[in-house]
């Protein structure tokens, strides 16, 4: 696993062979990250990373300068590997929380500018996630959730649906909070 750009370019993590979490691969990540560009401004989002897994795409949200980054990781050892790989780059920006993303959801209050969720494709709940997500609060106004997904899912209905990319095997959907104080005339 490598971060793509960046103040930590380059940087390379060996995840253990053990592991059950897939990370998304490099290729994918640096298309959805070139799409991010023309959305974000690293430098003033606080992000969330759930279902962290390995820790890739929080390493990149902090080497692509964002204000801050939680990771949130139910498994012990994907946990313990993400905190070994933020103390290897020093970042201290970072919070972990060893927590069940669902769970985690339904009790965390603090809004986010940029979310990132890589759930298990075969997670049970996978298709309530972005409504879970959007209307729990976490998502700040304007706020940009990125769900990755497997192919035959699509959630171009949804109400905040943004747009949709595919990299191989990879799929983005991505939701933009809406504006609350918009008014329909």
């Amino acid at each position: 696993m490598r971060i793509i750009t960046g103040k930590y370019k380059g940087r390379h993590f060996d995840i253990p062979r053990t592991f059950k979490a897939r990370p998304t691969t490099d290729f994918a990540k640096e298309n959805i990250f070139n799409v991010l560009n023309a959305y974000v401004d690293y430098d003033d989002t606080r992000a969330l990373d759930l279902f962290a897994g390995t820790g890739s795409i929080s390493l990149e949200l902090l080497s692509r300068g964002c204000e801050h980054v939680v990771s949130v990781e139910l498994d012990r050892d994907h946990a313990a590997f993400i905190s070994q790989c933020i103390g290897k780059i020093g970042a201290e920006n970072h919070t972990l929380i060893r927590a069940d993303v669902l769970r985690f959801i339904k009790s965390h209050m603090q809004p986010f500018d940029l979310i990132f969720a890589d759930p298990p494709y075969q997670l049970p709940e996978l298709h309530t996630l972005p409504d879970r997500i959007i209307n729990s609060g976490l998502l700040s106004p304007h706020g940009l959730l990125v769900f990755e997904h497997g192919a035959k899912d699509s959630f171009t209905d949804h109400p905040c649906f943004l747009e949709h990319r595919a990299y191989g095997s990879v799929n983005f959907s991505l939701f933009r909070q809406p504006d609350e104080t918009a008014t329909n005339d």
